[in-house]
């Protein structure tokens, strides 16, 4: 139970780089942290939303 309510602070810390809050009134920082966990759940069910039994992977560069 611990791991599934963990994994999307996980993506948010690891893939898309939020460590912290960043000074820009409360507002805002809420608003990003909304938009940033919407991101984290579509990246969590991209395989459902892909349609094909196959992962998807991002393309990266070298």
């Amino acid at each position: 139970m611990r791991a599934r309510v963990e994994h999307p602070f996980h993506i948010l810390k690891n893939l898309f780089r939020q460590r912290k809050a960043r000074s820009g009134g409360l507002a805002k920082n809420t608003t990003q942290l909304h938009s940033l966990f919407a991101l984290a759940n579509l990246y969590i069910a991209r395989r459902s939303l892909s349609g094909t039994g196959h992962s998807v992977r991002s393309h990266q560069d070298p």
